[in-house]
C-alpha cells in the first residue's frame, strides 16, 4: 500500500504556495461561518492561519495570545464575534482580499 501525505500537510503546502488556494479557504470560511457550521469555520481557518500567517503574527495583529487563538478554533473553541472579526480582517489584509458578500433570495 503506498504512503500518503498527511491531510493537514498538504492542505498546508499548498496554501503557502498557492495564493488563490488561500483565498478559497478564506471564502469557504466566511460561507460556512454565514451557514451556522462554526466548527468546520473554525478548523477551516486554523488550517489557513497555520499555512499562511501563523499563530504568532496573528496573536500580535488581533493582539490576543497565540494560545487563546488557538483554543478558539479548536473544534470546541467559542470564540466571540469580535475575535472572529478580527482574526477575519487580519487574514483579509494578510492575503491581500477584498470579501464581498450577496444576498439572493432563495
Amino acid at each position: 500500500m503506498a504512503l500518503t501525505r498527511d491531510f493537514k500537510e498538504t492542505v498546508k503546502k499548498r496554501a503557502a504556495s498557492d495564493p488563490d488556494f488561500s483565498k478559497a479557504l478564506l471564502h469557504e470560511a466566511v460561507d460556512l461561518m454565514l451557514d451556522g457550521d462554526s466548527s468546520t469555520a473554525k478548523l477551516i481557518l486554523r488550517d489557513l492561519i497555520n499555512a499562511t500567517v501563523g499563530f504568532e503574527r496573528l496573536a500580535e495583529d488581533v493582539h490576543k495570545p497565540s494560545k487563546s487563538l488557538h483554543r478558539m478554533l479548536s473544534s470546541s473553541g467559542n470564540p466571540t464575534m469580535e475575535n472572529l472579526s478580527a482574526i477575519f480582517a487580519s487574514l483579509k489584509n494578510a492575503l491581500n482580499v477584498r470579501i464581498d458578500t450577496t444576498v439572493t433570495a432563495r
